[in-house]
């Protein structure tokens, strides 16, 4: 027993020792201000931390986790401006293979800068988001992350998913969708954000929340109603079913179906095509043109129908095209209001003072556009017009 005691100095003496050359080995390859969690140079930190990787001390860099969205891999999004006969025309291709390109916090936080600088960019004028990896197109939300993540962590997690997804639905230019593989839960809802989605007809689609005792949390709720119908999309996300493409393209979830080819791109192909055919158009008239859609599908058709209004009369100007944006506005309709009547709803035949409660109808379609004023064109990266556009029953300034 003494002789034990007396050892065990020696013993601890070299233990240090070693601990010290790890953690200075440790220190040399990831910088000042780290230590290893439970240094004996430093305060210890429990057992859970070892799971979770290094972590600073005082006055180090922020604390960095073993899980994958903490690794800065520049590759995991791809942005790629395509030139020449291709120019206009902007590639985002996820490059997640050891995750199957489901959403980690890196790549959640590169797709939004990635959106960020591309929404306000004059020059793009089709935005195509695909996969880099053969079979998969996306495949949701990270779950090995998301296990390691605190409770409180989840919530604002899956909030910057259905943000980003959100910042690709109002992207001001055409987007594509070109599906290729696997695009299950956040996956088919990144690509419901897009305008228009190609697949092969191998690749797998669904909204497979419903298996894990959730719900689609990206949109997905919202928008497969609105592409495929109500009734129907509760039966997929109720079922948690998963359609091929040949199946997706039968109830309208795509507008495009292909065989796949030998290099696993049919669908990027496909989707490249379009964005070829959409280049020789006006560029404001395409960004015009998408506003006046998305935002007449929210309300009824008369609304809709004066958003249309509103957004021709920005296009409707000579020379806006070749200098590239709306180079000034026109006035319609300034008191007219019978045209008003008539427009929604009244009959032609009968006198004005008929149709009074048309006109007060009018009137209040006049007030929904007038609150969509600016806000409306900015969001969609579109300069308005100077000279007031005068629209409906009261000759009120757009």
């Amino acid at each position: 027993m003494a002789a034990a005691a007396a050892a065990a100095p020696g013993a601890l003496g070299a233990l240090q020792a070693g601990r010290a050359r790890l953690v200075a080995a440790c220190c040399a390859r990831l910088g000042p201000g780290w230590r290893l969690p439970g240094s004996l140079t430093g305060p210890r930190v429990g057992p859970a931390m070892w799971a979770r990787g290094w972590a600073p001390v005082a006055g180090g860099s922020a604390a960095r986790r073993g899980y994958s969205s903490e690794v800065k891999t520049e590759d995991e999004l791809r942005v790629r401006y395509l030139e020449e006969e291709n120019r206009g025309i902007v590639v985002l291709g996820i490059n997640r293979a050891y995750a199957k390109n489901s959403f980690s916090k890196n790549l959640v936080k590169m797709l939004s800068k990635a959106v960020d600088a591309l929404k306000s960019d004059k020059k793009v004028r089709t935005i195509i988001v695909r996969s880099e990896v053969p079979g998969i197109f996306c495949a949701g939300a990270d779950l090995k992350e998301r296990v390691k993540m605190n409770p409180s962590e989840v919530g604002p997690f899956v909030s910057k998913i259905r943000a980003v997804i959100n910042e690709i639905a109002n992207l001001p230019v055409p987007t594509i969708a070109a599906i290729d593989g696997l695009a299950l839960g956040g996956g088919l809802e990144l690509a419901l954000a897009c305008d228009i989605r190609v697949a092969a007809s191998s690749a797998k689609m669904g909204l497979v929340e419903t298996k894990l005792a959730i719900i689609p949390g990206g949109g997905g709720t919202q928008r497969l109603p609105r592409a495929i119908g109500i009734s129907l999309a509760k039966e997929l996300i109720f079922s948690a079913r998963v359609l091929d493409g040949q199946e997706a393209k039968a109830v309208g979830l795509i507008s495009h179906v292909l065989e796949q080819n030998q290099e696993g791109d049919a669908a990027y192909r496909k989707a490249l095509d379009l964005a070829r055919e959409f280049l020789p158009q006006g560029p404001v008239a395409m960004r015009v043109a998408k506003l006046a859609i998305n935002q007449g599908m929210e309300v009824d058709l008369v609304t809709g129908l004066a958003i249309e209004e509103a957004c021709y009369a920005q296009v409707h100007s000579p020379g806006s095209e070749r200098a590239g944006c709306p180079a000034g506005g026109i006035e319609v309709a300034k008191d007219s209001p019978r045209r008003r009547a008539r427009a929604v709803g009244a009959s032609p035949h009968r006198p004005v003072p008929a149709a009074r409660g048309q006109e007060d109808k009018a009137l209040e379609v006049d007030t929904s556009i007038i609150d969509l004023r600016l806000s409306l064109f900015s969001n969609a990266g579109i300069e308005t017009c100077r000279s007031p556009f005068r629209h409906g029953l009261r000759g009120t300034p757009f």
